[in-house]
């Protein structure tokens, strides 16, 4: 019964407020059941405990336990708005790992998998707890650095950069060398759209450029 009711809300995109509202409502039906108070208190409990973790679940990419793309879509907006509101410093850094499609081709896809959950630990532990970090997609890693302007993001850019640079990659007693490409934008923009776009044309600019670096939006100079 879990696994269904997992397998539902994942292939239906139901709004959040939508599932606390249906999850209220169901404890309601079942608190007029004509049962005893004490099985009343165990059917709510694990349909909580079921909510729970679909929601979890809806939330989360499966390989790396990074969220997904799907709470990034919501995430980011109320983030965006948040700092235009209140004035803060926003900065949005898409990370792609280098030549991942190599890393598949030649070592496999259980490998592949191997290089994502460990530069999605990697990533998660080079950050405050107060940014967010999520799987974007295939190789891509987005992360949302709260209060942050984009010079100042260049510092824990940097130290994952050379972290990842660095660290001992090791599958079925092979090395490899792991390396990403980083593209960084602020919320100098007045729509959502236009912040991810900078974003997403800095990494490009940082991938035509050789890789292995950093680069930040056309209206900044890291150099």
């Amino acid at each position: 019964m879990d696994n269904n009711f997992d397998d539902i809300t994942n292939q239906i995109d139901i709004p959040d407020e939508l599932m606390d509202q249906i999850q209220q409502n169901i404890e309601e039906i079942i608190a007029n059941f004509p049962i005893p108070e004490e099985n009343k208190l165990d059917v709510i409990k694990k349909i909580n405990f079921m909510y729970s973790h679909s929601k979890h679940m809806s939330m989360t990419d499966a390989l790396t336990g990074l969220y997904n793309r799907r709470y990034f879509d919501t995430t980011v907006e109320r983030e965006f708005l948040r700092s235009k509101r209140y004035g803060g410093k926003l900065t949005i850094a898409i990370i792609d790992i280098d030549y991942f499609k190599k890393i598949n081709d030649t070592y496999g896809h259980l490998c592949g998998d191997y290089v994502l959950k460990e530069v999605a630990y990697l990533i998660q532990d080079n950050f405050r707890k107060t940014d967010i970090v999520f799987r974007y997609g295939g190789e891509e890693f987005v992360v949302i650095l709260t209060e942050t302007s984009i010079e100042q993001s260049i510092i824990p850019l940097e130290r994952l950069r050379k972290k990842i640079e660095g660290y001992n990659f090791s599958y079925n007693g092979k090395e490899i060398n792991i390396t990403i490409s980083i593209g960084a934008g602020e919320n100098t923009p007045d729509n959502i759209n236009e912040l991810l776009m900078n974003s997403d044309k800095a990494l490009y600019k940082a991938k035509n450029g050789g890789r292995n670096k950093i680069e930040i939006d056309n209206t900044k100079n890291l150099n």
